[in-house]
């Protein structure tokens, strides 16, 4: 089974890639932080991403995910993020690094493909409860991003800005045996 990873900013597209590829059959897991937010905005908590152990919580859904995803079919399954992204984000928020994250990041290259896909950014950003960052702030965010990919060794596969469709192809040739 091969294990693909769709990264980048906040607002690149991922999320639709990652509908697109759904829809077309693939088997897609969905990102983690995403939902902690929405279910922690959800209780009351606007602001679940400024706590210290976010990081950890998600790093532990992305796991928690992937053992559930080696029972689902399919050679090829699209992760929405992995932990290397979450690594990225406690970089970016200034969080520590728990157990749960670094033992994650010791996993990471033994699980994923050794490309990853990233989505670069648009020319704009749209900011919704979940997402609260600037363009400027998602640039920064993305390099980070790529600096952490590389730093564990993977290579970075662009996928530029295009339409919806045509990005989907593009990660379909990418991600071809």
């Amino acid at each position: 089974m091969r294990r693909h990873i769709l990264t980048g900013a906040p607002g690149a597209g991922k999320t639709t890639i990652t509908d697109h590829l759904a829809a077309a059959g693939r088997t897609v897991i969905a990102e983690a932080a995403t939902d902690l937010i929405r279910t922690a905005q959800a209780a009351g908590d606007p602001t679940p991403w400024k706590h210290p152990g976010f990081c950890e919580a998600t790093a532990a859904l992305q796991r928690d995910r992937q053992h559930a995803a080696d029972r689902l079919p399919g050679p090829d399954q699209y992760f929405d993020r992995s932990p290397v992204c979450t690594l990225a984000l406690a970089r970016f928020l200034g969080h520590p690094v728990g157990p749960v994250l670094t033992a994650e990041l010791d996993r990471a290259a033994t699980l994923y493909a050794p490309t990853v896909l990233f989505v670069d950014l648009l020319d704009t950003i749209t900011t919704t409860p979940v997402r609260r960052i600037s363009l400027t702030e998602a640039r920064e965010f993305a390099q980070l991003h790529a600096d952490a990919y590389t730093e564990y060794g993977f290579q970075i596969a662009r996928i530029p800005a295009a339409s919806a469709a045509d990005r989907t192809a593009l990660a379909l040739r990418l991600t071809r045996p």
